[in-house]
């Protein structure tokens, strides 16, 4: 049998409030081995990071635990991490197990480089000279597939793409020769072309060094490409436990088929109806369409999106994918007017604008935007109420309080929030409501056109199937048109009638949906699909084998 390197008995966490003590964490019980990816599983708010901030004794002062959290520790045996002193912490940290962030960029420190970072952690142990620690950090760096890693050890942190960001981060957790990994939702924020390159890093960690994961997620494709058993938490409770392919098979629990009924899965999405004939001029019409954004320092401008040709008939919903940097916002932003356009032509709601010229945002209200994170979307300040009214008296001063009162009941309802969420403020709604409220905003107005910059990509999967669902039940009943920008295949396949692929500013592939991610042509859409996981362990060790075999041979990566 392998060795247990982590045991979790018992757990419960709670944190003292002004309302008094709540509770995150209720009598969880779990164990991994060496060797073993286990997958903890729930929407936010289950209880899945406070587990695992617990094995590594990370809690906040505030947090109060009791149970037993039993780490691995060498010849000495298990030792309880909850009854532990601080010292003993210390040696724990980094040796018997290491954590992975979500946010590469909020881990790393700004003011010091990747090297010096790496060399830290050896250096806190007493281990080598500088020299050599040096020399470690490159080693490192190379292990987690870095290119050039001398190089890049002096590189800072904004330097680095945040794929290689989270390579670091995972290289920091590798310095000291932890036995367990806790990664915590280490591809949230990650293109699925370098998602798929974290998850293949993670699998030869643990398949050619016997490192354990604790794998914290809610991206249930994650969960069947990498993890061997699955722990399913919801309020702060464990409610189902089994290996991959049993949970995923035959789930037992009401929450769990509930969770992977909610997951989008590629390829299986109903087929849209047909958008309605073009019999007008299209809403959108770019025509070698340049943005640019200004160099500093003597540096030549960046250009963003760089001869791009797209149109965007009425009532029509074009999906825009793409990875990160590709010019998926910026595109976004310019046809709703707040970039200027650099060459070329982009016609918007019959307004043409030319090289330097820039449409007034929302002008007549017939433009509504989603943004992506609607929690800084709002004033925090007003109530969501006050901010989904707020397009209607700039643009409607005809309309007095109770007619607006009245639209945004109409809005909330439409959205399917409750009456009394016009007087709670932004922090108090959950992340899936604020999107809600979002999207009420953008359409207060019944606007002609719709930009939705990934709305879904900071929601729970069950939230995203609700947002979605909703999203596409009001654009059939409203008719109006969207750009529905996002780098998530699946979600795009289930709302969009045609999707244009961009890559390095140019739209490489567009088309239908169903012909465009069911037959694609262009190899670089070949390899966004190719490196999208499904939400089935089979078809995903299927679909896994023949991917970028050469990289997982030599662990490479682009730069």
């Amino acid at each position: 049998m392998p060795e247990e390197l982590l045991r979790v008995e018992d757990l419960h966490v709670s944190f003292a409030t002004d309302g008094g003590a709540v509770d995150a964490v209720r009598g969880v019980d779990l164990a991994v081995a060496a060797g073993e990816a286990l997958a903890l599983v729930g929407e936010s708010g289950s209880g899945k990071t406070v587990t695992a901030r617990s094995v590594l004794g990370l809690l906040p002062d505030s947090a109060a635990a009791r149970g037993r959290v039993l780490l691995a520790h060498g010849d000495a045996g298990p030792v309880d991490v909850l009854g532990t002193d601080r010292r003993t912490l210390r040696e724990l940290r980094g040796t018997a197990a290491a954590m992975v962030f979500q946010e590469p960029s909020t881990a790393l420190n700004p003011v010091f480089p990747i090297g010096w970072q790496l060399a830290e952690g050896l250096r806190a142990h007493g281990l080598g000279n500088r020299a050599r620690r040096r020399a470690r950090a490159v080693e490192l760096l190379e292990q987690v597939g870095i290119p050039e890693p001398a190089r890049r050890a002096r590189y800072y942190p904004h330097q680095l793409s945040g794929g290689q960001q989270q390579r670091a981060v995972i290289a920091m957790a590798l310095a000291l020769g932890a036995r367990l990994l806790v990664a915590d939702e280490p591809t949230t924020a990650l293109d699925v072309t370098v998602q798929a390159e974290i998850l293949d890093l993670l699998r030869r960690c643990r398949d050619e060094s016997g490192t354990a994961l604790l794998l914290i997620t809610h991206n249930m494709g994650v969960v069947a490409d990498l993890a061997d058993r699955v722990a399913v938490m919801r309020a702060g409770r464990i409610v189902e436990q089994a290996p991959v392919r049993e949970l995923f098979a035959a789930p037992q629990h009401p929450y769990t088929r509930q969770l992977l009924s909610s997951v989008p899965d590629f390829g299986a999405a109903p087929a849209r109806p047909a958008p309605p004939e073009r019999v007008a001029a299209p809403v959108v019409a770019a025509r070698a369409l340049v943005v640019e954004y200004p160099g500093r320092w003597g540096r030549p401008p960046f250009r963003a999106v760089d001869g791009v040709d797209l149109e965007i008939g009425a009532g029509e919903v074009l999906g825009l994918v793409g990875e990160s940097g590709s010019g998926k916002t910026t595109l976004g932003r310019a046809v709703a007017g707040l970039v200027p356009v650099g060459g070329g032509t982009l016609t918007v709601l019959g307004e043409t604008l030319r090289p330097g010229a820039r449409r007034r945002p929302g002008r007549g209200g017939r433009l509504g935007f989603v943004f992506q994170d609607p929690a800084t979307s709002f004033d925090p300040r007003l109530t969501i109420g006050a901010c989904v009214a707020e397009p209607l008296r700039v643009h409607r001063p005809e309309l007095d309080g109770a007619a607006v009162a009245a639209r945004v009941r109409e809005l909330l309802d439409q959205v399917r929030l409750p009456a009394d969420t016009a007087g709670r403020h932004p922090h108090e709604l959950s992340g899936g409501q604020r999107q809600r409220a979002s999207l009420a905003r953008a359409l207060a107005l019944d606007p002609d056109l719709v930009v939705a910059d990934e709305p879904t990509s900071a929601l729970d999967v069950s939230v995203q199937a609700r947002v979605l669902e909703l999203f596409t039940r009001l654009q059939r009943e409203l008719g109006f048109a969207a750009l529905f920008v996002s780098h998530d295949l699946a979600v795009v396949e289930r709302v969009a009638d045609r999707v244009a692929v961009l890559h390095r500013g140019r739209v490489v592939e567009s088309g239908p949906t169903a012909r465009v991610l069911g037959a694609p042509e262009h190899p670089y859409t070949r390899r966004l699909i190719d490196s999208l996981p499904v939400p089935d362990p089979d078809r995903q060790a299927a679909r896994r084998r023949p991917r970028l075999p050469e990289q997982q041979q030599t662990g490479a990566t682009a730069p």
